[in-house]
């Protein structure tokens, strides 16, 4: 039998304890909360997920979600609310509520809020070993704030004009009632 893990209190939210089954509303959960790259529900506490990995990211019109690169495993993303641009193998494509993105390994690409409001992405993404990330060069991608200017592989140096994501607790208005 799985036991259930422990859901701490903490300043930032609420947030699983060990291994185990939970149950977790994001408007309780911690949240990771950046100035430039918008904010985002993990869900995880001091366990990361082992087989892949799972976020709710909401990003305001012109905002980056990361910078344009591209990984060796695949992701999938669900836009739940409002609306966005993806960038993606050097396209620009507009997306809406249930618009569904597949980005199998290696597919560069990264979403830019846009329309009137805030737009509400959940994302999944396989996880193992060690994932490798490509950040390249895009004039598309810096056009809006969400290309390097050099290519590389080392996040620490594509985000190294970025602010590390701050634990917090939700916020009025993160999500859509």
């Amino acid at each position: 039998m799985v036991p259930e893990a422990k859901i701490a209190k903490t300043d930032n939210g609420l947030v699983p304890e060990g291994e185990g089954w939970y149950v977790l509303n994001a408007r309780g959960s911690s949240w990771l909360h950046t100035d430039e790259l918008g904010v985002a529900c993990t869900f995880e506490g001091d366990v990361r997920f082992a087989e892949f990995g799972i976020n709710v990211s909401v990003l305001d019109p012109g905002q980056p979600a990361c910078m344009y690169h591209g990984e060796e495993a695949q992701e999938d993303f669900l836009v739940l609310a409002g609306e966005c641009l993806v960038l993606i193998e050097g396209e620009e494509r507009p997306l809406r509520k249930w618009d569904f993105v597949h980005c199998p390994p290696w597919t560069e690409h990264v979403f830019v809020g846009a329309g009137s409001g805030p737009c509400v992405i959940l994302a999944v993404g396989t996880r193992g070993g060690e994932r490798g990330v490509l950040y390249p060069v895009s004039d598309l991608a810096q056009k809006h704030g969400a290309g390097v200017e050099k290519e590389t592989s080392s996040p620490e140096e594509a985000y190294l004009a970025y602010e590390r994501p701050r634990d917090g607790p939700y916020q009025d208005g993160f999500l859509p009632d």
